[in-house]
């Protein structure tokens, strides 16, 4: 769709990239790092200084305390700590529960690693997506081996709640099933909503794979810098001997920068989610005026709705249409489902983008009004 968008000049809200510099301060350590000799490889699993850095947020932020020389694996991005995490604990003949719509690299990872991945629905109910928990549980069965956990979510904004967390968890434990987490969005969450992270919950700490990276974090989507953190030490090792034949490691002196990043004071965290959320705010407004149907996001920075009645009723053709158009390019929801037939009254936006740019998306937005049936 990025290929589309720049075919037509449009407004380009399809790929989840921000349109804005990231903090001058990671910019000026990664400079630092090439000036002060960064250029051959990291410790394959990553430098001990990205390391530490990882464990000690994911004490004072998440709440577990993990070893950084045993449990913390870095990789080239969020999309590559997945894949590992996968072809690490998923063998040929096991299930993988998938809440859909889902970020697309899920289905392919659990396919590529020889299992097979298991959709369970997110169904709107009001403005919010909500699982049904009779559906989660007949999901499980003896062949399941895990269950992805994307909180917040892309593609709708979803953050999972405490108690959703719980009742996973609880399955987890009954069925002895692992949890992998995808955790990129913690710090860009909305209206007083709390990110939960599945480790830190009863019984799941060794129980749970958590991936995240740098790129929504910091904006810095083009380094690819990514972690999996697993207390089982068997998990663990078995992450990095994946990840050491697949990238061998990430870039030394981007390792490096993101490890001071990841000392930003606190007020960075809040100012960043509450720079998100008047871009959400602008974006639903947007789509209210003309006519889209969504869940409000609580969190990331995607909406997945709804397209209003305008000839088209295929999300290939109207994000065809949108993008040429009326000039602003979203992705089709096929992106997101594994059954295109109900992927075809969806698209998504991703707004991580400045507030000039989506007024320009306002802007070009009302043409569509033209062609509302």
């Amino acid at each position: 769709m990025t290929r589309v968008n720049n075919r037509y000049n449009a407004v380009n809200l399809a790929q989840g990239f921000p349109d804005f510099d990231p903090p001058k301060e990671i910019v000026q350590s990664a400079k630092q790092a090439l000036d002060e000799g960064f250029h051959q490889y990291a410790i394959t699993w990553g430098s001990p200084s990205i390391r530490k850095a990882i464990a000690g947020k994911f004490a004072w932020f998440n709440g577990v305390e993990v070893d950084p020389e045993r449990h913390v694996t870095v990789v080239c991005g969020g999309t590559e700590a997945m894949m590992a995490a996968m072809l690490a604990v998923v063998d040929p003949g096991d299930e993988v529960i998938v809440f859909e719509p889902f970020y697309e690299n899920y289905g392919p990872d659990a396919l590529l690693a020889g299992g097979t991945p298991v959709f369970v629905p997110l169904r709107q109910h009001g403005g919010e997506m909500r699982f049904d928990f009779d559906e989660l549980r007949r999901a499980f069965s003896k062949k399941t081996k895990a269950i992805v956990v994307n909180t917040p979510h892309n593609p709708t904004g979803k953050v999972f709640s405490l108690e959703e967390m719980k009742a996973i968890a609880n399955l987890c434990i009954e069925h002895d099933v692992l949890a992998l987490t995808d955790e990129p969005y913690e710090h860009i969450i909305f209206d007083g909503e709390k990110h939960v992270t599945m480790a830190a919950l009863p019984g799941m700490a060794r129980r749970t794979v958590t991936t995240n990276s740098a790129s929504k974090t910091y904006s810095v989507t083009g380094w690819r810098v990514g972690w999996a953190i697993a207390l089982d030490d068997s998990i663990a090792t078995a992450i990095r001997r994946v990840h050491d034949f697949l990238s061998i490691g990430a870039a030394a002196p981007l390792q490096e920068a993101v490890a001071k990043a990841i000392y930003m004071p606190l007020s960075y965290y809040g100012e960043l989610a509450r720079g998100y959320q008047a871009r959400r705010d602008a974006m639903v407004s947007i789509l209210d005026d003309a006519g889209f149907e969504y869940a409000t996001p609580k969190g990331a920075y995607y909406v997945m709705c709804r397209y209003p009645a305008c000839g088209y009723d295929d999300d290939l053709a109207f994000s065809h249409f949108l993008s040429e158009e009326v000039g602003v390019t979203p992705v089709p929801g096929r992106a997101f489902y594994h059954d295109p037939e109900l992927a075809k009254p969806y698209v998504r936006f991703a707004f991580p983008k400045k507030l000039e740019t989506l007024e320009r998306v306002s802007e070009r937005m009302r043409r569509l009004h033209e062609f509302r049936k």
